[in-house]
């Protein structure tokens, strides 16, 4: 649709605020062209402008609409009735600003001033609504501070006033936060909350961050550029410069992207203040001006405010992009603030019972908050139409197998073994326990047929044990037995307590015969 509009927009006239102007496709083209003619691009990082393109596509273009794009052809067009400046009214204009961070003026500068005055004076228009937002925010955090109020320029510099802006580095939001430098600024930053993207903490934590740097230099000119390339850049150019401690001094010693960093900054106070001298004026913001926050204390999801309210998960975004998965991970003692429009408060208190409810399962699992394993067990016994069972406990006894267990209480070996967690050898020991599901109305006689031990008629096939002072006895060796298979008949007992207790070697355990007798610690 926007494409088909351009076409329409070919030959439109437009009111801008030096009067009625043509606009062409053409004009646009020579309006480009007139920025190779008054800028040297040389002078400017590549990845300045890499970056200025990227947020403004990744931000900007998305929401755009036909009355933005007759703004920017006006605002384009408008370049060209812009007379060149001279260098003296630079000057002037930047001294006239009264800043408290010093404000040099050069060649350097210039151009940037006019990269966002001529080639960017779209995205400035963009900023500049943006910033009728964004600003009250950062001057109330430095002026807390007693910090200068022309720091609030650093986010047009780093993010192009993109929240959700992140660099190729990894830095995040406004103040382009590394992570490490995020956490140590107490940023929460996990799965379903970045706070580096939350305009106001962020802030609050960019506004410590540049106090601390002023504690080290106490010059605002090096506290920018350490906050663009790290302290340790800018100590190493301070070293290498043989100790001087001015930007311009050092300049040639830090980064080449930090080169340019306090320059852009430079030329932001210039435009954000003399944008009307340069036919520039700010678009709408789509962020609405008036908002108020309130507390969410459960688990949300942003589409469950959408069904219920007037509300686009899109706006809810923009207004809250601190939550990465569209998410307010609240809840076990935990609060989050959600930002909205001030005139859709009223109507989310009125209505928080249906949209917390609102296709709830659909977002949330619930019924994992508290699993509990013994209880799936309990399901999985329904499943397999163990209703009305009851539970036997069923202690092993020697020559007991899996197999005889199962047969002996009626149930399948593959309910044995997961009621149990027996691995793929089942392997069982005498004297441990075994659960087993029973029918309730024949528990009675399958706890007596668990109590049952069966007598021994063939004495000679049982086991000889002598008792000697009731702590040890005697085991009588059965033809085809060894060391590990009889201690196996006593638990807690290992064929190494054996041989320690008979005085037996390693030399001497194949020498073991049917009738030797063994003591054994019971």
């Amino acid at each position: 649709m926007r494409h088909f509009f351009v076409v329409v927009m070919a030959c439109l006239v437009v009111q801008g605020v030096f009067g009625t102007v043509t606009v062409s496709r053409d004009s646009l083209v020579e309006a480009e062209q007139l920025v190779e003619e008054r800028i040297v691009v040389d002078s400017i990082p590549e990845s300045f402008l890499d970056k200025l393109n990227y947020y403004y596509t990744a931000w900007y273009k998305d929401k755009q609409d036909a009355t933005s794009y007759v703004d920017s052809l006006t605002i384009v067009e408008n370049a060209k009735l812009i007379p060149c400046c001279s260098d003296s009214l630079y000057l002037a204009r930047i001294d006239s600003l009264q800043s408290a961070v010093p404000l040099s003026f050069n060649d350097i500068v210039r151009n940037y001033i006019e990269l966002y005055t001529v080639k960017r004076r779209f995205q400035v228009a963009n900023m500049l609504g943006l910033a009728e937002y964004y600003f009250p925010i950062f001057e109330e955090a430095l002026d807390a501070e007693c910090m200068p109020l022309e720091l609030k320029y650093l986010p047009v510099i780093e993010s192009a006033l993109n929240p959700r802006a992140l660099s190729r580095a990894g830095a995040c939001g406004l103040w382009q936060f590394m992570y490490s430098t995020g956490k140590m600024y107490k940023l929460k930053i996990d799965s379903y909350v970045d706070e580096r993207r939350d305009p106001v903490l962020a802030t609050k934590a960019a506004v410590r961050y540049l106090n601390d740097l002023y504690g080290i230099y106490e010059d605002w000119i090096l506290v920018i550029a350490a906050y663009n390339c790290g302290p340790g850049n800018v100590n190493k150019a301070i070293r290498r410069s043989g100790g001087k401690k001015n930007y311009w001094d050092i300049y040639y010693h830090l980064p080449k992207e930090t080169r340019g960093y306090v320059p852009a900054f430079i030329a932001a106070n210039y435009v954000f203040n003399y944008y009307e001298a340069h036919g520039i004026y700010p678009l709408e913001p789509t962020l609405p001006t008036l908002c108020d926050s309130i507390m969410v204390n459960d688990a949300l999801h942003f589409e469950q405010i959408a069904a219920k309210l007037n509300l686009s998960v899109e706006e809810l975004r923009d207004l809250n992009p601190q939550y990465r998965a569209d998410v307010i991970p609240a809840g076990f003692g935990k609060s989050y603030a959600l930002k909205m429009p001030y005139n859709h408060i009223n109507d989310f208190i009125d209505n928080q019972d249906s949209i917390f409810a609102c296709n709830r399962s659909k977002y949330f699992n619930d019924n994992d908050r508290t699993a509990d394993p013994k209880n799936r067990i309990k399901v999985h016994a329904q499943a397999l139409g163990q209703e009305g069972r009851a539970r036997l406990v069923y202690t092993v006894k020697s020559g007991d197998v899996p197999g005889a267990i199962a047969l002996k209480f009626n149930v399948r070996l593959a309910d044995l073994k997961y009621w149990n967690n027996l691995n793929k050898r089942m392997t069982i020991r005498p004297g441990q326990k075994l659960v087993i599901y029973v029918p309730e109305k024949k528990l009675a006689q399958y706890k007596s047929k668990a109590a049952y031990t069966g007598k021994v008629n063939n004495t000679a096939s049982a086991p000889k044990v002598e008792t000697i002072n009731g702590e040890f006895v005697y085991y009588t060796v059965r033809k085809g037995e060894n060391l590990w298979s009889i201690a196996k008949k006593y638990p807690g007992v290992s064929n190494k307590d054996i041989m320690r207790w008979n005085g037996i070697s390693e030399n001497q355990v194949k020498d073991i015969r049917p009738g030797q007798k063994l003591k054994i610690k019971i």
